[in-house]
Parts: structure tokens; C-alpha cells; sequence
């Protein structure tokens, strides 16, 4: 009998092909409209893939890389770590990424990815998680709403392809 729970577990290596497909057409779906044609039109999976790999296993294991897996298949990414205030690592945590394979929309990974992230930030002691979303992305707004975060009032632009996006900084507070 085939087990059909999702499974919440550390990205390997050899999931940098899936990660960087998930990624690259959930930009190209999520941010449609938000973001210039242009932009997301050149993001490549390939290249994507490649910074994936070429990141993995560099650092110093504080940030973490999660993917949701079903059946074998990886459905989800998640990325976390220390909150960066510029080039500066602070106390506080940040989710740095989430997403989901876009057929996979509104099943609960993206929940299940970012619940790990809340949890794993909590367990190494970070009191607070902060994550920065589109200002008009209010599909991902609400989701990051539902799961307690609230907008704190700072804002920075993106730029892609010359064109300013906003930002806006989420922040929550981590039961400790």
C-alpha cells in the first residue's frame, strides 16, 4: 500500500533540478502581473538549478533548505534561516522562501513547509520570524496572515527589470 502522507525533510543535493522547477514556475504563476513579463520570462530553471547546487553544502548549516515530498515526488520548498538586515545576520529568524509546485496550490504543503520552518526556528531559540512578500501579492499575504504574521509597516522596493516592486516585511512573534 502506497503511503500518501507528506513528508517534511532536508533538501538533498539531488533535489536542486526539482527545487529550482518548482521555484522558477512558481514565480512565473504567483508573480504574473506583479512583476514584468520581461523578468520572469528570462528566470531559467537550468540556472536556477546550477546557484542551488553550486549553494548547497556552503555555509554554516544556519540555513536551512526543506522540501515537501509525497510518493517520492517533491512537491514543495522552504527556505530559513538568520534574519538578514542588509549583509548582517541578526538574532531573529527569516523564512527566505516558500513555494510550492503551482498544481499543487491550496493543499496544504505550503502550510506544512512553513510550520517546519516556525517550528526549527523556535527549537535553535529565535524569538521572532520575519519574511518579506510583494506588496500586491495578497493571495501570499493572506496566506502568511492565516499563519500569524502581520505586516510591521517596513517596505523596500524590489527592482526587476528596472521596474521598483514593493515589498513589505511580515513579522511574528515564535513560542518559545
Amino acid at each position: 500500500m502506497d503511503d500518501d502522507r507528506l513528508l517534511i525533510r532536508p533538501m538533498a543535493l539531488a533535489d536542486c533540478d526539482r527545487v529550482a522547477e518548482i521555484r522558477v514556475r512558481g514565480w512565473q504563476s504567483a508573480y504574473r502581473g506583479l512583476i514584468p513579463q520581461s523578468y520572469l520570462d528570462a528566470m531559467s530553471v537550468a540556472r536556477d538549478a546550477e546557484r542551488h547546487r553550486t549553494r548547497f553544502g556552503q555555509g554554516d548549516d544556519s540555513v536551512v533548505n526543506l522540501v515537501a515530498e509525497r510518493d517520492g515526488e517533491v512537491m514543495g520548498w522552504a527556505c530559513h534561516g538568520p534574519y538578514r538586515d542588509g549583509e548582517v545576520r541578526t538574532a531573529d529568524a527569516e523564512l527566505y522562501a516558500v513555494y510550492v509546485d503551482p498544481r499543487r496550490y491550496g493543499t496544504g504543503i505550503g502550510h506544512a513547509l512553513l510550520l517546519e520552518a516556525l517550528w526549527n526556528r523556535t527549537a535553535v531559540g529565535h524569538d521572532r520570524m520575519y519574511l518579506w512578500v510583494l506588496k500586491d501579492n495578497n493571495r501570499a499575504r493572506r496566506f502568511y496572515e492565516r499563519a500569524g504574521f502581520e505586516a510591521d509597516g517596513t517596505e523596500e522596493p524590489f527592482e526587476a527589470d528596472g521596474v521598483p516592486v514593493p515589498e513589505v516585511r511580515y513579522a511574528r512573534t515564535l513560542n518559545t
